[in-house]
């Protein structure tokens, strides 16, 4: 499948490029294009074979994490019994930091991603969490959670799915919110942004419905629909924190600067 997505990539270059160095990235935005990165959500993918962490970098993924909702051979998921980072987990979160590609927490269990922060000797990151202080739902991650991926140098991108912001609430002053409160507690220099839209809509409730053990309806209201900010929302999320009286400098960090910092720390 990585391969058949490079191939399509590769046919459209003048509109899309695949980005496997943080310096690509800062190609791609001088060309116009959009970046593309893939990452791999869950340790299920290297089964028991850390070897094939190499195989993915090879083929273009730049960041995986550590389980899906549910537990796993590696780790605990936030759905989940959380026991803590396996030590098969720490063994591919080792080969990771030697290959070069990004650890991140986002899914997985409270002490699962403690300790995998602890483990790496790189930055980890949390792709696309929010602030659980601001709502109450396992997906969410607490401020010492936030804090200790920052200390570590690492950064938390807020998403912009209406079920972690709120009670399917996807509009931009709740997301701004919620962008404020991880600025009060980490800092400019370790907040991002990880919308996790999706376009195809059906797909999502689809997805939910035929995966009830990874989507309870508990947590993940079937049949009703997922509010989702779509990427073109980001310019009034800009122009709502401007006036707000967040600097641009704020924002440069916020918009793809923190993530590119642990980028050129991470990737080989």
């Amino acid at each position: 499948m990585l391969a058949q997505f490079r191939d399509w990539i590769a046919r459209h270059a003048d509109q899309y490029a695949l980005v496997t160095s943080a310096d690509e990235l800062l190609d791609v935005k001088i060309a116009g294009k959009l970046g593309i990165c893939f990452d791999i959500e869950g340790m299920d993918a290297v089964a028991s074979q850390p070897n094939l962490v190499r195989l993915y970098y090879d083929l273009g993924v730049r960041w995986m994490l550590i389980a899906y909702n549910r537990s796993n051979v590696a780790g605990g998921g936030c759905l989940d019994e959380d026991r803590g980072l396996t030590a098969f987990g720490r063994r591919i979160i080792a080969e990771m930091n030697a290959i070069g590609m990004m650890v991140c927490c986002s899914h997985a269990g409270y002490r699962t991603a403690r300790e995998a922060i602890d483990a790496s000797s790189k930055p980890v990151i949390f792709s696309h969490s929010n602030p659980r202080a601001m709502w109450d739902h396992p997906r969410n991650i607490p401020d010492d959670l936030m804090r200790a991926c920052a200390g570590r140098g690492g950064v938390i991108g807020l998403n912009g799915v209406g079920l972690f912001l709120g009670r399917n609430d996807a509009r931009i002053d709740t997301f701004v919110a919620h962008v404020e409160h991880a600025l009060d507690v980490v800092g400019e220099d370790h907040v991002g942004i990880g919308l996790d839209y999706a376009f195809d809509q059906d797909e999502v409730a689809q997805a939910m419905a035929a995966k009830p053990e990874a989507f309870p309806a508990e947590f993940f209201p079937h049949g009703t629909g997922v509010a989702m900010m779509g990427p073109w929302t980001l310019p009034d999320v800009a122009r709502a924190m401007v006036k707000r009286g967040h600097s641009q400098p704020t924002l440069a960090k916020m918009f793809g600067g923190n993530l590119w910092r642990v980028a050129s720390q991470v990737w080989a």
